[in-house]
């Protein structure tokens, strides 16, 4: 079993910075691709940021420039560095991964429990 710990969220003034971190622990042989989704109040989940294993990063368009993905491997961590906050920024923010837990068996998605940022004045 595998789990997925987010930290790092709060309240934040437009403008601000937070930076997120996620932990996987459990039974881990590999992990590919490690990203963040976000969910605000009546919309659908979307995709903000997810990175490779090999450090390769993707973001959405509405955070390209403001918000950077990284991780730690050795760690099982991946962080979101996110600058320039503005209230649109507003959701609950989820960690995924997808984890192999043995050696050859196929990569499956896991999901944190989310954290909440909010951005206001």
């Amino acid at each position: 079993q595998v789990q997925l710990v987010e930290s790092g969220g709060g309240l934040v003034q437009p403008g601000g910075s937070l930076r997120l971190s996620c932990v996987a622990s459990g039974y881990i042989f590999s992990i590919d691709t490690m990203g963040w989704y976000r969910q605000a109040p009546g919309k659908e989940r979307e995709l903000v940021a997810d990175i490779t294993r090999g450090g390769f990063p993707n973001y959405a368009n509405s955070v390209k420039g403001r918000f950077s993905i990284s991780r730690d491997n050795a760690m099982n961590t991946v962080y979101l560095q996110m600058n320039s906050l503005k209230p649109e920024d507003t959701a609950a923010y989820y960690c995924n991964a997808r984890v192999a837990g043995i050696p050859g068996s196929t990569y499956l998605g896991v999901w944190g429990q989310g954290t909440l940022v909010t951005v206001s004045s």
